[in-house]
Parts: structure tokens; sequence; C-alpha cells
């Protein structure tokens, strides 16, 4: 099974190797390419999504998918208490084939996810969600993402991907919010 290592890296702008946040995913054997992956453990994409999650609107419209923009914010807190261990969904089998595989790519590259990607069944969100509430709630969620830091979550498998180290689930979360907030325009 492949070993991944999360390392500091130089920023490329400034190149300071001790700016804090600045981290890379990279596959052992691998060389460290310098990119600093985007994720939730950086101040300024905090900063980001939570003005992105600011500008939408209980009538925003979503360009894909199934979920009212209520059921989208549902959604995605779900995904934060996932990462933070308040949800453990059981290992799918078609990620203990692939999902390791597929790790690599998406914790790597900067392409947004795909969209009408697989879901797990305890991240489906059905029926009314009142929007300010749970717009609201995922920001309290984030905010408490970002106050434990590594130390904060999981070592419960990914029900897809496996294990994952807090620096892959900073990226993933980020990645799942972004993906979100472009399905509704933001």
């Amino acid at each position: 099974m492949p070993n991944w290592n999360a390392r500091r890296s130089r920023d490329p702008v400034s190149n300071d190797a001790t700016r804090p946040n600045s981290t890379t995913i990279a596959f052992e054997g691998e060389e460290d390419d310098g990119v600093i992956a985007r994720n939730l453990f950086q101040a300024e994409r905090v900063d980001e999504i939570k003005s992105r999650i600011q500008q939408l609107r209980p009538d925003s419209t979503r360009q894909w998918g199934k979920m009212s923009v209520a059921q989208m914010l549902a959604h995605c807190s779900a995904g934060i208490e996932m990462a933070v261990g308040e949800i453990r969904p059981p290992r799918a089998l078609i990620g203990r084939i692939i999902g390791p595989a597929v790790k690599r790519v998406a914790v790597r590259d900067e392409e947004p996810m795909r969209r009408n990607s697989p879901t797990s069944k305890e991240l489906v969100m059905t029926g009314d969600f009142d929007f300010e509430s749970e717009r609201e709630r995922l920001g309290i969620l984030i905010d408490r993402f970002v106050a434990a830091g590594p130390s904060g979550c999981t070592d419960h498998p990914h029900a897809f991907f496996g294990p994952l180290t807090p620096e892959e689930w900073a990226i993933l979360m980020y990645k799942h919010l972004d993906h979100h907030l472009r399905q509704f325009g933001t």
C-alpha cells in the first residue's frame, strides 16, 4: 500500500520555507513539485470559502445535481462532521479496490471535483432544510475544523479513499466545499 507524506515546501512567490500552512502532498518516491495544495488549514482559503458561502441566497440556482442550496449546505456540514469523526461511514467496497489510486490524484492536483460524483449515503440530504440555519451551521463547523487543526481530524478511514492524513482531510474539505459552491455559482 502506498505511503503518503505531507511535507512543507517553499512558497513559490516568497521562497519562504517556514510559511505556516503551506502544505504539499507528495507520493513516496516522487519529487515534491513545490505546488501548494489549497486546503482548509490555510487562512486565505478559509476566508475565500466563507465569503463564497455568504454570496449564496435561498434561491441560488444549481448548475448540476439534485440538491437545493439548503440541502447542499447541510451536505457540506456533514462532510466536515465526517472529517472530524462525528460521522463514521463504513468503507465502500469500490473504495477499497480503487480508492487509494484515486486518492493519489484527488489530493495532488488542483482540478476541482467532478460533477455528480458519488457520495456516501450518510451525506445524502433529502427533505427540507432552513437555508439560514444551515449556512450558520456550516460556518461554525468550518471554524471548528480550522481551530482544531490537524489534531482535530479523524483517524477513521474515509468511506472511499481510506486512511487520510490531516493534510489530506484539509485538502479534500477545501475541494468538497469549492465543488458545491461552484455548483451554486459562487
